[in-house]
Order: structure tokens, then C-alpha cells, then sequence
């Protein structure tokens, strides 16, 4: 895990003078073995899964069973229980963003949070999308071909890891922020033009969601081939 506290890897100033005291033994350099070591790592790492970021990915797993409670409230259909609805997706949405980059800039980047982040926002995304089709909003098909890449990306994403990480490209980025404002207006009961215009939002980001998918297929198809290129180059190296 990453953010550990620089007081914690570094040590406090007394610990590192009684360190490089005389006369102690049993390490090199003289210093001192600290007794418990491993048990006090083992808790300065557990304490940093406890980080803004990591809440912020628990906020939103919590949120998906609220957000589906209220958006199936009194038949799904009362406007003020919708309104309610998106609130809680709002939320989600924007805590999204704020966690990664939380984690980022601070280092607070946890094993827990690379794991549970992604199934966050796969899990506020496919409650909305499968409550929206229940209801007769939104077609399934529609459903099916945003969950349908959303999962499969993520499978390939781990089947090419070990040849490398595929980053996130500017239009995966464009495709997520149109999927958030499409079906953040189709959670909404709107009625009239708005209706209409979140009939083009949504079509708009089912075609980002196709055309950044087949383009995560072939970056991960030339980073398949290149790490195949690479290990092969490494073992006739070795061989010589």
C-alpha cells in the first residue's frame, strides 16, 4: 500500500539518533533493530486503508443500494422520489471524481482502493442502468452494450496486465462523463424538450462508449504483441 506517513517510513528524530548511537549491535551500520517492527508497519498500513479517498469509494458502494431503494420507491415513477434518486447518482458521480484524484496527488493510492474503486463505479452505473430498463426508460439493448463494454474492458484490462497498464485515454474520459450526464437525466422525471435532448446525450454516449471500447482492443492487442516481442528478444539475449 502506498501513503504511509513520512513520520512513519522515516521515523521520528530521537529514533534515528538512538539509532546511530554507539555501542548498539545487530544491524548494520550499528543500527538497532526496533523491536516489533513488522507488527508496527503492519499497522501504519492497515491505518492508511482509513484514507479521504478510500471513504469516499466506500461512500459510494453504500450509495448503490439507497440510490436503487429510492429510484423503486412508490413504483419508480414519483418525480419527488426521483429527484431523490439522482441526488444519491450525483453524489456517487462526484465522488468519483475526487477520490482518484485524491489518491493521487496525496499518494494515497491502497490496494483496496485499485480494487474496490473500479466495482464502484461499475455498481452505481449498472444499478442505474438495469433500475432505468426495469422501468421501460431506457432500453435494454442500451443497457446491455454499456455494461457489456464497461465489464469487458475491465477482463481485458486484467488479462494484458502483464505485458502492461492501458491508460486511460481522453475519450474514455469523455465517453464516462456522457454516460453520467445521459442517464443523470433519464434518473430525472423530465418531461417536454428536455426529454428529447437526453434522448441525443444518451446516443451520444452509447457511440463514445463503442468507439473507446474497440479502441481499448486495439491498444491492448498492440500492447499484447509488444510484450510478447519484448520477453522473446529478452530470452534469445539470455541464451547467447
Amino acid at each position: 500500500m502506498t501513503g504511509v506517513p513520512a513520520s512513519a517510513a522515516g521515523g521520528s528524530s530521537s529514533a534515528q539518533g538512538a539509532a546511530g548511537a554507539p555501542g548498539t549491535s545487530g544491524a548494520p551500520g550499528g543500527a538497532k533493530p526496533v523491536r516489533g517492527g513488522k507488527l508496527g508497519a503492519a499497522a501504519v498500513n492497515e491505518a492508511s486503508l482509513w484514507n479521504i479517498a478510500n471513504i469516499l469509494t466506500m461512500v459510494r458502494l453504500v450509495l448503490v443500494p439507497g440510490f436503487v431503494a429510492l429510484m423503486l420507491a412508490d413504483g419508480g415513477y414519483d418525480p419527488a422520489w426521483r429527484a431523490w434518486a439522482w441526488a444519491a447518482f450525483a453524489v456517487a458521480m462526484i465522488t468519483d471524481i475526487f477520490d482518484g484524484h485524491l489518491a493521487r496527488t496525496y499518494d494515497l493510492v491502497t490496494d483496496f482502493g485499485k480494487i474496490a474503486d473500479p466495482i464502484a463505479d461499475k455498481a452505481i452505473m449498472g444499478a442505474a442502468l438495469i433500475c432505468l430498463s426495469y422501468l421501460g426508460d431506457l432500453p435494454w439493448w442500451v443497457t446491455g452494450v454499456i455494461l457489456g463494454r464497461e465489464l469487458g474492458i475491465t477482463l481485458m484490462r486484467f488479462l494484458v496486465i502483464r505485458y502492461g497498464v492501458i491508460p486511460a485515454s481522453r475519450g474514455g474520459k469523455m465517453k464516462t462523463l456522457a454516460q453520467g450526464t445521459a442517464v443523470g437525466m433519464y434518473v430525472l422525471a423530465l418531461t417536454g424538450p428536455l426529454a428529447t435532448l437526453r434522448f441525443w446525450v444518451m446516443a451520444v454516449a452509447v457511440v463514445l462508449t463503442v468507439v473507446t471500447g474497440l479502441d481499448y482492443v486495439r491498444q491492448a492487442i498492440v500492447l499484447r504483441r509488444r510484450g510478447i516481442a519484448e520477453r522473446r528478444a529478452a530470452a534469445e539475449e539470455a541464451e547467447r
